[in-house]
């Protein structure tokens, strides 16, 4: 599994010019379907989440940090499903946000408030996992 970087890329349309590393990221981004698409239960929030199961599960991981609560990653549609509608249909759209995490990319299936909370938690989550290790190697002799 390939470790999170701080200086990671934000988000990018899904039809740009990002390189995404991962080929099963890559495959997964460019033919979303069932089997590739996850669900992130964070706080209040269910987001649909395209991607490679590594780089879903760190995506997950580092939102995480983030909330008091834990974060969940689902392979299959929640028993509740998606509460917010904007979300609910966020799939039919053609163009979706793309999170570069590591050396594959996440997509990020949801309405625009969502993403902009779940694309801000992560970069919240990379700065505090910067300023985590940062700290334990400034106290290590």
């Amino acid at each position: 599994m390939d470790a999170v970087d701080f200086g990671d890329p934000p988000a990018a349309p899904a039809d740009g010019p990002q390189s995404v590393r991962c080929t099963a990221c890559d495959a997964a981004l460019r033919s979303p379907g069932r089997d590739t698409v996850s669900f992130l239960l964070i706080d209040h929030l269910t987001i649909p989440l395209v991607g490679c199961p590594d780089h879903i599960e760190q995506f997950g991981t580092v939102c995480g940090l983030t909330t008091e609560e834990s974060t969940t990653i689902l392979k299959h549609r929640p028993a509740g499903g998606i509460q917010c509608p904007g979300c609910r249909r966020a799939s039919h759209r053609h163009r979706h946000p793309v999170v570069a995490v590591g050396a594959g990319a996440i997509g990020v299936l949801a309405c625009p408030a969502h993403q902009d909370d779940v694309v801000g938690r992560y970069r919240a989550g990379l700065r505090t996992r910067h300023h985590l290790t940062e700290s334990i190697a400034s106290h290590r002799p």
